[in-house]
């Protein structure tokens, strides 16, 4: 899940008035249904808010970097080196990316395959250099957020 997910999250759901929302992510956390990549985190505790809390309860969600996701990161900076906003102090949407296509080229070891989507609110817009654009790419599939609560059949 990239930052923007969950800074979406955070500002529409706050968790004292949509308990049941943050209930679900922490269940989908608990069965291993929602990882992210520890730039992520690193993105959201640059602001002191409810969702930084969270985070910090929640680091089973973020992923530190593998040897492989950093070739990962590499060859996708090397194609799209716009990827990264040099204005911006983190950029964690390569890492995002990354660690989707480290999974997608990982055989799994579970009695049923899971399908690895990044989520993100960025969306496609022609050939602007944004993750879809990568993931579409790359052969991985993207939504929002309220797709996700759709797909995991969530009503609240």
């Amino acid at each position: 899940m990239d930052a923007s997910s969950l800074i979406r999250i955070n500002r529409e759901n706050p968790r004292d008035i949509f308990e049941k929302v943050w209930k679900s992510l922490e269940q989908l956390v608990k069965e291993g249904g929602l990882i992210s990549p520890k730039e992520v985190l690193d993105e959201i505790m640059g602001k002191d808010d409810g969702l930084s809390k969270w985070a910090k309860k929640q680091r089973k969600i973020f992923k530190n970097p593998t040897q492989r996701q950093v070739g990962y990161v590499q060859e996708i900076l090397d194609e799209y080196p716009s990827i990264i906003d040099v204005k911006r102090r983190y950029s964690a949407d390569p890492w995002v990316i990354a660690l989707a296509l480290e999974r997608e080229r990982t055989p799994q070891k579970t009695l049923h395959q899971m399908k690895n989507i990044v989520v993100t609110e960025e969306k496609r817009r022609g050939e602007r250099v944004r993750i879809p654009l990568i993931c579409d790419n790359l052969s991985i599939e993207t939504m929002d957020v309220l797709t996700m609560f759709r797909q995991e059949g969530w009503k609240f």
